[in-house]
């Protein structure tokens, strides 16, 4: 007889669920279920039956061996689906393959090699800004800094009012992700976010006409130009829909990780001296090249330990499409699926000692990481990893690069830091710090 035993836990309240609890503190959440029934348990989030999966087995189940039996865009809230359109990030089978095809050349590569001398520049004019301010809040900074990336390097546009006006409207439509309030009021989160959308969509229409007619060096025109083995190229509203993507998957989780690389050096002063050393011996090498990039084993550590202890994304859902058994529970077609990011990279037997800060339990020698599949997986994991990790890692090490060479900060006194989960990870009083030239 099949087994029909669903996991252990509770669906909470009716309709409601368990939601504000998790939107509350999904650490927390995950976390204390974890404790008491083990890596896989249901809930009710967001009004639907949901199973919570935690540890890389149960995430090596879900994102690799049987992903056939879980589809993206059936699991995530309806916001999501709303307000980031027909993009990769909601597509499934075939047609997720096809246009994740398509649109790698953009992010990967040589496409890569022609990025950095525009990263290192917009980096540099930031440095100099803050120099000058002294003062500021980091986490708004960066976002800022990487928004002006994303919009240079994917789609071309380089005016400062446009980029820091499509900014506030990405941090609207951030807000609306996970909106408690279903109504689309002008007041209301939710209503606001869509407005917003709508004018990201009308400018990027704009964009693509452009790039279409005049083909530059940004990812948009080589998307514009992209073909499939059958000679198909992506339709206008296709090019839209991917862009919105690429824009707001390109500078929100940076921003995060970046914010939390500051606070986590401020705080560790030795390790902060190892990463300057390293930094130092490229000094006199010219500017920054892909190579050098590949050179900074150090560095690439912290970045590692910053995206296990701090990723800035704690989860992810899917549908499940298809009933299924895992670790001899049933989980029935038309639930979600919920993998915790944040309990998975702190279990113990994966990473000893958890909590403290400890870039080298990724050298050579320790390489806690490789214990197990999916033991680190910031950027997902299995056959769907981040489309745009090369882009993202690179952006970060060469922001990272000059920091070490050539600046000092220190965390101003009198603010929180305690970590703020959604919409991405920050902490909460957004880092105000005390910068300079060393």
């Amino acid at each position: 007889m099949k087994n029909t035993q669903h996991p252990p836990g509770s669906f909470g309240l009716p309709i409601i669920g368990e939601t504000f609890s998790f939107v509350i503190d999904p650490y927390n959440f995950a976390n204390e279920r974890y404790q008491k029934y083990g890596p896989v348990f249901k809930t009710n989030l967001l009004g639907r039956p949901t199973v919570v999966m935690i540890g890389t087995e149960a995430i090596e189940f879900l994102l690799s061996s049987h992903m056939e039996y879980f589809s993206w865009r059936e699991g995530w809230p309806q916001n999501f689906q709303t307000l980031l359109g027909e993009s990769l990030f909601l597509q499934d089978g075939e047609e997720h393959r096809r246009n994740r095809r398509l649109m790698m050349p953009a992010l990967h590569g040589p496409a890569l090699a022609n990025y950095v001398a525009t990263m290192e520049k917009i980096t540099a004019d930031y440095l100099k800004q803050w120099e000058k301010q002294q003062e500021f809040t980091w986490f708004e900074e960066f976002k800022k800094l990487t928004f002006d990336i994303a919009s240079q390097l994917l789609l071309g546009t380089n005016s400062a009012s446009e980029n820091s006006r499509l900014s506030r409207l990405f941090t609207q439509v951030t807000n609306g992700l996970f909106a408690i309030n279903p109504l689309v009021l002008p007041f209301t989160k939710l209503g606001k976010a869509i407005a917003a959308r709508n004018q990201i969509l009308e400018h990027l229409a704009l964009v693509v006409k452009e790039r279409q007619q005049n083909p530059t060096k940004d990812a948009i025109s080589l998307l514009v130009q992209a073909k499939d083995e059958d000679g198909n190229s992506l339709s206008e509203t296709e090019l839209i829909a991917q862009a919105v993507l690429l824009l707001f998957a390109g500078h929100e989780t940076t921003t995060s990780m970046l914010t939390w690389l500051c606070v986590e050096l401020a705080r560790h002063p030795e390790i902060l001296q190892r990463a300057r050393e390293e930094q130092l011996q490229f000094v006199n090498k010219g500017a920054l090249n892909l190579e050098q990039l590949g050179q900074m084993p150090y560095l690439e550590q912290i970045l590692w330990e910053v995206e296990r202890l701090h990723p800035p994304v704690g989860g992810g859902f899917r549908g499940v499409v298809k009933d299924c058994e895992f670790n001899g529970f049933h989980i029935p077609a038309g639930w979600q699926v919920l993998y915790s990011i944040f309990v998975t990279h702190r279990l113990e037997q994966i990473y000893p000692n958890p909590e403290s800060f400890d870039p080298d339990r990724f050298s050579s020698q320790r390489q806690e990481n490789k214990q197990s599949p999916s033991g680190l997986i910031g950027f997902g994991g299995g056959p769907r990893v981040c489309i745009g990790i090369a882009f993202a890692k690179m952006e970060m090490k060469i922001v990272a690069a000059h920091l070490l060479r050539s600046y000092h900060w220190e965390i101003l006194p009198n603010q929180s830091l305690d970590p703020v989960r959604i919409p991405t990870n920050h902490p909460k009083d957004n880092l105000r710090v005390r910068f300079s030239p060393l």
